[in-house]
């Protein structure tokens, strides 16, 4: 996406406020390590896409499944923390980066291998 300045402050708000929540109400020994790796705006603000990559034992559809439970609470303290003309509508996906990132890696020591 290419989003504006205000797009990208936004998102890095909310981005910090989900962060604080997960760490102080959401996140237990159970869980695993949540992190938030971005969070991306629609044009007109009234979207938060929000990508989340999990470390640890994790179901991670259980995981998507638990934050979609709890998605009017997460709401409604960003909305009491961040005023904001409209209250986004949280959108949760897995970050697959890291993923693709130790497939790369994998694949590259392979070829280092074949070749020697």
């Amino acid at each position: 996406m290419n989003d504006s300045r205000r797009q990208k402050r936004v998102g890095n708000l909310i981005k910090e406020r989900l962060g604080q929540i997960l760490i102080q109400d959401i996140q237990d020994s159970s869980s695993g390590l949540i992190t938030i790796t971005r969070v991306e705006m629609s044009a007109d603000l009234k979207t938060a896409y929000v990508y989340l990559s999990s470390y640890g034992q994790v179901d991670k559809k259980a995981l998507l499944a638990s934050l979609e439970k709890r998605k009017g609470y997460l709401r409604k303290n960003i909305a009491s923390a961040i005023k904001l003309k409209y209250n986004p509508t949280l959108i949760f996906a897995l970050d697959q980066t890291a993923e693709y990132e130790s497939q790369i890696d994998e694949l590259l020591e392979q070829i280092k291998k074949n070749e020697k």
